[in-house]
């Protein structure tokens, strides 16, 4: 029988595989034999390796500034096949930082604004390869986030974008579904992971008393990509401990 989650010979583009879940990500689909590339902003994967928690063993690393809203064309023309996109960029402005114009337009320009432009830029090669993409989103798309506007609005955004994307490119072959990752310890969170106080409460708010993992966020991933969810499209699947059903 055939495993449904070898991914041999198959083609995964992680944008934002740099660090955290999206690198877990990556490894998770490298891990089960898949060509994986993945993006950051640096000019060379050594660039994170000492600031970063970071592994790029066996991955290919091409540099990509999403604030440049040609690169993702430039990116696809240059990949060409490219079987699972996984689109996992994503800032963050602390401070009320976002409540502000430019805060808030360089977090939804990233986390919105660059989502459809990767989407839109590899569909021409996912629908030559009957393939799926995944859109990491998070928990924050469902409720409030006081301090930080653009995110939750942008992950929100995000989340709405999976659905339509998952019906209007169904009859191209594509199927367009996301995750939405609870607390994860990543550069992103660390303003809660890295204060015990803030931790310890997080942690009592989830029903499982742990954070989430990079690799609990790879398992959803591998299911959304493979043959096992061949019927579901448009969903955003919740992976957060329990954390938003309370």
């Amino acid at each position: 029988m055939t495993d449904p989650l070898d991914f041999t010979g198959k083609r995964v583009l992680v944008i934002g595989g740099s660090s955290g879940i999206g690198n877990g990500i990556a490894h998770g689909f490298r891990g089960r034999g898949a060509s994986v590339t993945v993006t950051g902003t640096r000019p060379d994967f050594g660039d994170y390796l000492e600031a970063e928690d970071a592994d790029f063993t066996g991955l290919d690393y091409r540099q990509l500034d999403l604030t440049d809203r040609d690169a993702a064309d430039r990116l696809a023309a240059e990949l060409g096949p490219v079987h699972v996109l996984v689109l996992s960029q994503g800032t963050v402005r602390y401070g009320r930082q976002e409540f502000t114009r430019a805060g808030w337009d360089a977090v939804v320009d990233i986390n919105l604004n660059s989502v459809m432009d990767a989407a839109r830029a590899f569909h021409p090669a996912l629908a030559t390869a009957k393939g799926a993409i995944i859109i990491i989103s998070s928990v924050a798309a469902f409720k409030s986030t006081i301090g930080t506007p653009a995110y939750a609005a942008s992950k929100a955004g995000a989340a709405s974008l999976t659905k339509t994307l998952g019906e209007a490119w169904a009859r191209d072959g594509i199927r367009v579904n996301g995750i939405a990752p609870g607390l994860v310890p990543t550069k992103l969170t660390s303003v809660t992971t890295d204060n015990p106080e803030r931790l310890e409460a997080s942690l009592k708010a989830i029903p499982l008393r742990r954070m989430g993992t990079p690799e609990d966020m790879a398992g959803a991933a591998l299911f959304l990509a493979s043959p096992l969810s061949a019927y579901i499209t448009g969903q955003t699947l919740v992976v957060d401990g329990g954390l938003t059903l309370g």
